[in-house]
């Protein structure tokens, strides 16, 4: 796990590409991390994923459970019509973007998500949760 940073330090987080087996290290800026923890769709999957204990999440699992934790902003949707449209904006923008921050690993070919971000995306999520309203 990554050491907690302290105020003042460097504005980049250095981490693993990959799974880290590489070797290679990638700065992700703070801006980019706060960015893709800004979307309510955004905190759900990862709450989600951090729930599954370190293990891969399948997509449908994952969408189920997103779908569970977001509010309905359409009251007039059904259950499916929701779920339908938490599937669409999670493959298309939401999975993309956590991935581009370095967060998750998403293989669409196979279906399977991963939590791979460090210990300063989980005390963000710790910190915003009390503030959450669901739906």
């Amino acid at each position: 796990m990554e050491e907690p940073r302290e105020l003042g330090t460097p504005d980049t987080q250095s981490i693993d590409e990959g799974t880290g087996s590489s070797g290679r290290e990638r700065s992700i800026a703070p801006d980019t991390i706060l960015s893709a923890v800004a979307n309510e769709h955004r905190r759900a999957t990862l709450h989600a994923l951090d729930g599954a204990s370190g293990e891969t999440l399948a997509y449908d699992d994952l969408v189920d459970r997103v779908a569970d934790r977001v509010r309905n902003e359409d009251p007039r949707l059904e259950s499916d019509e929701h779920r339908q449209r938490v599937r669409i904006e999670l493959h298309h923008t939401h999975l993309p973007k956590l991935e581009e921050a370095r967060m998750i690993d998403y293989e669409a070919e196979t279906g399977r998500v991963q939590f791979v971000g460090g210990e300063l995306e989980q005390q963000l999520l710790t910190l915003v949760a009390p503030h959450e309203v669901h739906g």
